[in-house]
């Protein structure tokens, strides 16, 4: 084989391959859909942090309106008060 159709081999060969690192698009969203999510997950945690604490709250709550035999408005009412007092601050 002569030196021609070599060149012409190689000069085939990379223009095929180099096709394809061109095609790739550039990664400019991957940060911004990385900080979204970290975003979120913040958010979740605070949400379930606060619903645990809500909870405790609520249970303790309804557990002191069972004791006293409390129905109804009433229990309501007891209710209401009793998780306003657990959600202030000590």
């Amino acid at each position: 084989m002569t030196m021609f159709p070599r060149v012409i081999a190689v000069v085939a060969a990379s223009l095929l391959l180099g096709a394809t690192a061109f095609a790739q698009a550039p990664a400019t969203e991957a940060p911004a859909a990385a900080s979204k999510a970290a975003s979120t997950a913040k958010k979740a945690h605070k949400t379930q942090k606060a619903q645990k604490a809500n909870s405790t709250a609520s249970l303790e709550c309804t557990k002191e309106a069972d004791a006293k035999g409390l129905r109804g408005k009433e229990r309501k009412k007891f209710r209401a008060e009793c998780k306003a007092k657990a959600a202030q601050p000590n």
